[in-house]
């Protein structure tokens, strides 16, 4: 076929020029022939397709991902929630058992003051026996006293004057002297009964009126001892009330417990989920890039072939067409630039791709701004060792220690321990997650410096390095710089 289409027509020996001339013409044809689009190319499309399901199985992976972050962001958010409320019900518990504590002491008090009160009722009691006693005593003195002195009086009025009578006529008889002693002797008798019988009559109103005394004391004793006893039912039933309510708020806090349980356990099922979603990621990116360079190797495969196949046929063209293999090789260097030219803009895209890919793997932190100006400046210290409770990013710190010299240098002062580096800032999601926020991982904290990574103080094998943020289960990302 190409013998019919490039056979020249020879009329006359043609000048050296000439035929320069025409062999250029010939390879050219030949060469652009040979790398027209051939059957190989179905090996490559099919390739390109493979890459094609391959990024298709890709952005379902992503897609999954973003599910997964989604649902681990809502458990993350609940689990913050649920702690939020078990600090509250603890702190409410706390201050009941302050407040039954406290009740507990007033009723100690209480019952002292109740027995003592008791104590001193039992005195007063004793007291208003023994006066009893004596009253008893004194009433029935002033009553025998008071019956005998009626006696006497109503004798002496029942005689009547015939007693003075009596007494004047025998005096009469005898002397005015005795009969004087006699009604003397009547009137001393008339006075000492009056005289004994207001003392006893006093005896009774004394004895009464500390009796009156003892009964009011003890009254008013009873009367305390009853207020105390009304209080110390009114305290057990406060503490009945509040020891229940403490009852309610330690089922409530088992229940919101279980509830961190819950999403502690989903937390880590995500997290786990998007680990392996990423490994499969990256698997089908390796895959893809893999299916790429086997169609750049194909097209250059194929592309030498064609040039190969393009020369022989142009050579043998020229041979046939009475060149000689000198004039032929004189013209190898056009056919040469020739074959580079038809390839340029494919060979332009592969060395562009080369370079991208391999410029370097200096890794920075995304974003701007001063979260990104943190990361960065966290960067610089991979590689440095990491020592337990050490605070120099340049010789040696441990996970906070670290976190709080990065921040240091920029003018903000955080807690020394990864569990007070937990409640800095504000609280963000992951899929919010900026570079320079805090990482915790409990027990642990690192500082995101974007693209899903961290860079921590690890450990003492590993020193300070870059992680997948995702290594372990997230507890709270917390942003301190906006």
């Amino acid at each position: 076929m190409i013998r019919g289409i490039f056979k020249p027509t020879i009329h006359c020996k043609p000048d050296k020029r000439h035929r320069s001339v025409k062999i250029t013409a010939l390879i050219i044809a030949v060469v652009l022939f040979w790398s027209a689009p051939t059957a190989q190319a179905t090996t490559i499309d099919d390739m390109q397709s493979e890459i094609d399901s391959i990024n298709s199985e890709i952005s379902d992976l992503e897609n999954q991902k973003r599910d997964a972050e989604k649902a681990k962001n809502e458990a993350q958010s609940g689990l913050s929630g649920t702690n939020s409320q078990i600090n509250s019900i603890s702190g409410a518990m706390g201050d009941l058992d302050t407040e039954i504590e406290g009740i507990n002491m007033e009723l100690v008090g209480l019952l002292t003051d109740i027995d003592l009160i008791s104590s001193d009722i039992e005195n007063k009691t004793v007291e208003i026996a023994d006066t009893q006693e004596e009253y008893d005593q004194a009433v029935a003195t002033r009553d025998e006293q008071y019956a005998s002195m009626k006696i006497r009086i109503r004798y002496m009025y029942e005689i009547g004057d015939a007693t003075y009578i009596s007494i004047f006529l025998d005096a009469a008889t005898s002397s005015l002297a005795d009969a004087l002693n006699k009604a003397e002797y009547v009137e001393q008798l008339y006075a000492y009964d009056r005289q004994m019988l207001e003392e006893y009559k006093q005896t009774v109103d004394y004895t009464k009126e500390i009796w009156d005394r003892l009964e009011e004391e003890k009254s008013e004793l009873e009367t305390s001892k009853q207020e105390l006893e009304e209080e110390q039912k009114y305290l057990e039933e406060v503490e009945a009330q509040l020891e229940e309510e403490y009852e309610n708020y330690s089922v409530m806090l088992a229940q919101a417990r279980q509830q961190a349980a819950i999403y502690t356990a989903k937390i880590n099922q995500q997290t786990s989920e998007i680990r392996s979603i990423e490994k499969a990621e990256a698997e089908k990116k390796r895959e893809a890039e893999a299916k790429q360079r086997e169609i750049e190797a194909e097209q250059e495969r194929l592309k030498a072939e064609q040039e190969a196949q393009a020369a022989a046929a142009a050579y043998a063209a020229a041979l046939e067409a009475g060149y000689s293999a000198d004039e032929i090789a004189s013209m190898t260097s056009i056919t040469s630039q020739l074959t580079t030219d038809s390839n340029q803009s494919t060979t332009s895209s592969s060395s562009s791709s080369s370079s991208s890919s391999s410029s370097g793997t200096t890794v920075t932190a995304s974003g701007s701004g001063k979260g990104a100006q943190i990361a960065n400046y966290a960067l610089q210290f991979v590689g440095r060792p990491y020592v337990p409770g050490g605070t120099d990013p340049y010789n040696g710190s441990d996970c906070s220690g670290f976190t709080m010299a990065v921040y240091q240098a920029f003018g903000i002062s955080l807690p020394r321990t990864s569990y007070s580096q937990s409640s800095v800032g504000t609280a963000v999601s992951y899929d919010q997650a900026k570079a320079g926020d805090i990482i915790y991982y409990g027990g642990h904290v690192g500082i995101y410096i974007g693209n899903g990574q961290i860079v921590h103080a690890s450990t003492q094998r590993t020193g300070v390095k870059i992680s997948s943020a995702t290594y372990r289960s997230i507890v709270t990302i917390r942003r301190v710089v906006n």
